[in-house]
């Protein structure tokens, strides 16, 4: 065992010699000092990167017998389902990886409204978080075209016409995204390449961005306060521990609960009830026959909602457009001198709690048939969305808060 040990030793230092092994490890796992109050909410952000990772493996595994062809994807699809060796299990991982990515990240981006993650010094990490959101979205629609299920493709061509509405250039950039007039074959070509090779490299660029920014700043804490600033007589932070072994433990436990979650949903409701897998993606597209009501994916009905509660096509896409654009200048927007929601006070709670049941309330508004009624909803929920924002310099200042603590609390 020794000797074993000794030519393991000797490899580390052979490679640390040509490649800074150890030094990555120190810096990010380590002696990486976090905060020692990370509570249930900080699982969300390494539950983002096994998903992804869930996500990749998956999607390389399917592409092996996919075919970007419109005479021939849906049956590749079936073919993947029925014929392929635990194609089944495979598809249904990454269909439903696919819900729980927008799940896991819309609950950390929750956990940073929370506790300030946005805040100074971290303004950066948020944008590039931002990013990261906004590259998920791209490929998550991209990715919803493939199976070309009737709802895939009336969903495609509905969300392209709306760059149509942009003036001067916007039937020229819809016919440019599509390729052609309507969503054909060159469109499924298309889309496969941008969502097989070009938009998961940019999520993972921007991922590892987005952790090495994280790491240089520090990570935030239920309380806000920076961890940074006491440090013992070791240089060491007195209120952190090292990622690793605590946090990687910790964090191991968290994965696993996960996974079970996770593994539930794809053997026993991967459908979960239309929710994930809609019934008319079960069906081949036919562009002759328009669904009775199209609706986009859970995740994106929210913007859906905001969109169709505006009568101008324009506005409504500008308004659509601006939902998610508004979300990078929330640092800056954001003008009290504390973080937590712990200390802050009634006026923010009261915001953030109608913000949520507003979002909440879009996504499943975006769901139904828009009657007149739900019309007039989205855009009572559309203005509480936007209010929260475009108040929050005014709200947040004026609010009351309470004295943070110089060290972190339970």
């Amino acid at each position: 065992m020794n000797a074993i040990t000794k030519q393991l030793t000797g490899l580390r230092d052979w490679v640390d010699d040509r490649f800074p092994l150890m030094q990555l490890w120190n810096d990010h796992m380590g002696q990486y000092y976090a905060p020692k109050n990370f509570n249930f909410w900080y699982y969300f952000g390494v539950l983002s990167i096994v998903v992804l990772a869930i996500q990749i493996l998956t999607g390389i595994w399917l592409t092996m017998n996919y075919k970007p062809d419109a005479g021939l994807a849906f049956a590749s699809v079936e073919y993947i389902m029925r014929d392929v060796e635990w194609g089944w299990l495979i598809r249904y991982m990454h269909s439903t990886g696919a819900s729980a990515f927008f799940i896991v990240v819309y609950l950390h981006m929750f956990r940073a409204l929370l506790y300030g993650s946005y805040k100074k010094p971290r303004e950066l990490l948020w944008v590039l978080g931002m990013f990261t959101y906004l590259a998920l979205m791209a490929e998550a629609f991209l990715g919803y075209l493939l199976p070309w299920g009737q709802m895939s493709f009336w969903g495609a061509q509905v969300i392209i016409s709306l760059f149509g509405a942009i003036p001067f250039v916007g039937e020229t950039l819809s016919l440019w995204i599509r390729g052609d007039f309507v969503v054909s074959d060159i469109t499924l070509n298309r889309f496969f390449a941008l969502h097989v090779i070009a938009v998961p490299l940019a999520i993972i660029g921007l991922v590892f961005l987005h952790i090495l920014a994280l790491h240089e700043v520090g990570s935030n804490n239920p309380d806000g306060v920076e961890i940074k600033k006491n440090k013992g007589p070791d240089g060491k932070p007195v209120d952190g521990i090292p990622f690793h072994p605590y946090y990687t433990v910790k964090d191991s436990v968290g994965v696993i609960v996960f996974l079970i979650v996770f593994a539930g949903v794809v053997f026993f409701a991967p459908e979960m009830g239309g929710w994930f897998l809609e019934a008319n993606n079960f069906v081949p597209a036919n562009p002759l026959v328009t669904p009775e009501h199209i609706v986009p994916v859970w995740y994106f009905t929210p913007f859906y909602a905001i969109l169709r509660a505006v009568p101008d096509k324009l506005i409504g896409v500008l308004l659509m457009g601006g939902a998610t654009t508004i979300l990078f200048l929330l640092p800056w927007l954001d003008r009290s001198p504390v973080k937590s929601i712990r200390y802050r006070g009634p006026i923010f709670k009261t915001a953030l709690t109608l913000f949520v049941i507003s979002f909440v309330s879009l996504g499943y508004l975006g769901t139904q048939n828009p009657t007149t009624t739900m019309t007039w909803m989205a855009r009572g929920f559309s203005v509480i969305y936007f209010g929260f924002f475009l108040l929050m310099p005014f709200y947040s200042k004026m609010d009351k808060t309470k004295p943070v603590p110089d060290r972190v609390t339970g």
